[in-house]
């Protein structure tokens, strides 16, 4: 008799919580957003005061770089686009908001080398060309943790802003536009494993900075 009660309350419990979630005004926010990984588009669903699933699109930062090493100048066009699904909580039952979930990120460039002196290497500078490659900072799905402020609590117009992190996880490949480090020699063979040291040092210096900020603002509309 008494597990029969115990259970009984329990489901009691489930019950009115499950009604309690339901009698809350579900509530989507669609919001215009730019930021740290671009422009794009917010889509929130408030299901209860507390709790609620957002989704996210931003891209279209495209941007130009210059970067030095000790032996080479680099230029690099930057891309940025990240999509992102989260839980949010709402601990005051206002518009401030705690999330944690999944995003999927893709912040690369496009490099290309300029050896600074006559010969890079043992290789002269003009037989060498120029090293080309790509610089991958973060890509694929990653964890994503951050706060914000989204009016998602009435209807009508409001404002948005979120904060969080990535980890990132850089990867760097070069080559030079010869090609000559293809070639079945000693000398090209030095040069293969120096420019895997080049691309080795690029990556340490990357690696200075574990996390990448995310930092968006916009406007926003609830129905």
């Amino acid at each position: 008799m008494k597990r029969m009660t115990a259970t009984g309350m329990i489901a009691t419990l489930c019950l009115l919580g499950t009604t309690q979630v339901y009698a809350q005004d579900n509530r989507m926010t669609l919001g215009a957003v730019a930021g740290t990984t671009g422009a794009g588009a917010d889509l929130a669903w408030r299901f209860s005061e507390r709790l609620g699933v957002s989704a996210r699109y931003t891209g279209g930062l495209d941007w130009s770089n210059d970067y030095s090493t000790k032996d080479v100048n680099y230029d690099g066009d930057v891309n940025l686009s990240a999509s992102k699904l989260t839980l949010d909580y709402y601990p005051f039952t206002s518009a401030f908001f705690l999330s944690a979930g999944l995003m999927l990120p893709d912040i690369d460039a496009d490099v290309v080398g300029h050896p600074r002196n006559a010969t890079y290497q043992g290789y002269p500078t003009d037989a060498l060309g120029t090293l080309h490659g790509k610089a991958t900072l973060v890509d694929g799905v990653q964890p994503y943790a951050g706060l914000g402020w989204r009016q998602a609590h009435r209807s009508g117009l409001g404002v948005f802003a979120e904060v969080g992190i990535i980890p990132t996880d850089p990867e760097v490949s070069l080559r030079t536009s010869s090609g000559v480090e293809n070639l079945d020699t000693p000398l090209s063979a030095q040069l293969r494993w120096e420019i895997r040291q080049e691309e080795q040092r690029l990556e340490d210096e990357a690696n200075e900075w574990p996390v990448y900020p995310v930092a968006v603002v916009g406007v926003s509309y609830t129905f």
